[in-house]
């Protein structure tokens, strides 16, 4: 998910986060001089990996042109407690009025960033992809499967309209794994196929009606190596379902070809933020 794909909706998402803080404006920033203006600089107070600079400058840039941030870091540098990420410069009251929804975005964002680049640093030297979900914060789906991939890990289908995975609720609404998988194929021809399966006897339906994708939901990792050696390259396999850092490794070691986790995105701490100003 690169971010140019993201531009259209990103001022979207920018004008409705303004409009819910600010409203029918902002009284308390009301108090300070049209002609003031100040400086202000963004401090990091944790480890942490930077994301999402376009939407804090987007913020700014919606309430006054006049404002001019300045970044010492980009999006996908780790940096260090107390490190400035950027300063700004510009009327006070732009400053303080997209102060709070400035550094929401970042801070979310680079929490997302953050905690993707710990599952893939865990598994980096593994011939493994992690993959997002979407357990995503509502309206915030395609910037933090962007920040999932500055974080190094991948993206899975974005939405129910870009990829097909065929479910327990799915296959019982169908009648077999067989008529779903078969129905799916005829209604999006040369669309990769997923579908979860449950046990080994699914696994072998699975892979006769010609699935591209076996979601392996809650497996144990003996589970997984049993489906490895079952399916032999047949399909790709995907693990999902109680994984976390203290076992990530243990399931990518069994040889599937992905994970997929929605603790990246639903499971965040948001990455401790200030903005000092001087008037």
């Amino acid at each position: 998910m690169l971010l140019d794909v993201l531009d259209e909706e990103l001022l979207h998402t920018v004008r409705a986060a303004l409009d819910e803080d600010i409203g029918s404006g902002d009284i308390t920033a009301a108090l300070i001089p049209r002609e003031q203006t100040a400086t202000a600089a963004v401090i990091c107070r944790e480890s942490a990996v930077v994301c999402g600079q376009a939407w804090f400058n987007a913020v700014f840039a919606e309430l006054d042109s006049q404002v001019a941030v300045t970044w010492l870091v980009r999006d996908g540098d780790t940096v260090r407690d107390k490190q400035t990420l950027c300063t700004l410069s510009g009327p006070a009251r732009a400053l303080l009025s997209g102060e709070r929804t400035a550094l929401n975005f970042l801070q979310t964002l680079s929490a997302t960033a953050t905690l993707a680049q710990r599952y893939a640093e865990t598994v980096a030297d593994l011939p493994v992809r992690i993959l997002d979900t979407r357990k995503t914060i509502p309206g915030l789906r395609h910037a933090q499967k962007y920040a999932t991939r500055i974080g190094g890990c991948d993206n899975h289908r974005s939405g129910l309209y870009d990829g097909i995975l065929i479910k327990e609720n799915h296959i019982a609404a169908a009648g077999s794994i067989s008529k779903a998988v078969s129905e799916a194929s005829a209604a999006n021809p040369g669309m990769m196929i997923e579908i979860e399966v449950e046990n080994d006897e699914q696994i072998q339906q699975a892979l006769a009606a010609g699935a591209d994708r076996l979601l392996l939901d809650n497996f144990t990792p003996g589970a997984l190596t049993t489906a490895v050696q079952t399916v032999a390259g047949r399909a790709e396999l995907e693990a999902s379902g109680g994984i976390t850092l203290e076992n990530l490794r243990q399931t990518a070691l069994t040889g599937v070809d992905f994970i997929s986790i929605g603790t990246l995105t639903k499971n965040i701490h948001a990455i401790d933020l200030s903005m000092i100003f001087k008037v």
